[in-house]
């Protein structure tokens, strides 16, 4: 892959600037293990981010339903 291309996707999946250049790095120098196991690490990162992101929003849907239900109530 080439490097501008890694480095936007890094980006766009939301990697900071020090771990797209660990990775970036590690390519470079022919460790291409290193690099997928950082980037797998990264991806749970971001699962996590996910699944908080969920969680949220049910929670916010909740209070709608409550609310909405509240509000039919009166």
């Amino acid at each position: 892959m080439d490097r501008e291309k890694l480095k936007q996707s890094l980006s766009d999946a939301g990697c900071c600037d020090d771990i797209s250049r660990c990775i970036l790095e590690r390519f470079e120098s022919g460790n291409t293990d290193e690099a997928i196991r950082l980037m797998k690490k990264e991806r749970c990162r971001a699962m996590d981010e996910y699944h908080e992101s969920g969680k949220k929003v049910d929670c916010i849907d909740f209070l709608l339903r409550n609310l909405k239900k509240e509000m039919n109530n009166n």
